[in-house]
């Protein structure tokens, strides 16, 4: 059967489709890697996000789906076999044994979209206008306002005091999304 649930022609077999396969908990780039170097044509979509490590700012990767991955294969050439066995892959997502084929346009709109960072946005932690709360120091468990950055690891907030909004420069470590 096709994505339309209308069965599947013997000619289209021997197209090759994307299906999904799921992975064991957190080792969605682990089957990735070894997938692809088994030569099969392997999609998996990351995010780069940013998340605070030692109270630091640090770029990091992580799975759109968390546990899944796309792979290409059609169902007349392609080996299936060794997929079951690669480490870090759970299974094939199916209906009972039969695999089931998702849209390639699906697929090829997570690619057009791509989902890495945009060097324009780099360092956008936070966003001018967003509403933050200080976790730290003498203004804890105050809510601000986020006005920029001031380098990598500095903010200027506007913080409601005295009934004016006052403009203060704290560590970007120490602000979280209220």
């Amino acid at each position: 059967m096709n994505e339309n649930d209308e069965p599947l022609e013997s000619g289209d077999d021997a197209i090759p489709r994307w299906y999904v396969i799921q992975c064991k908990g957190g080792e969605s780039f682990r089957a990735a890697d070894h997938l692809a170097n088994q030569g099969y044509e392997v999609f998996h979509p990351v995010l780069e996000v940013q998340k605070k490590r030692r109270g630091k700012l640090v770029w990091v990767s992580e799975p759109l789906f968390p546990y899944y991955l796309f792979i290409r294969l059609d169902r007349l050439v392609s080996n299936w076999r060794p997929i079951r066995s690669t480490r870090g892959v759970l299974k094939l997502v199916g209906f009972g044994d039969v695999p089931v084929a998702v849209s390639d346009d699906l697929v090829a709109t997570l690619r057009e979209h791509g989902m890495g960072r945009d060097d324009d946005t780099a360092n956008l932690y936070f966003r001018s206008g967003e509403t933050v709360q200080i976790t730290e120091g003498p203004f804890k468990d105050l809510q601000a306002v986020f006005a920029s950055h001031k380098g990598e690891e500095r903010a200027i907030v506007l913080l409601n005091m005295l009934h004016r909004q006052q403009r203060l420069e704290v560590p970007v470590a120490q602000l979280r999304r209220s």
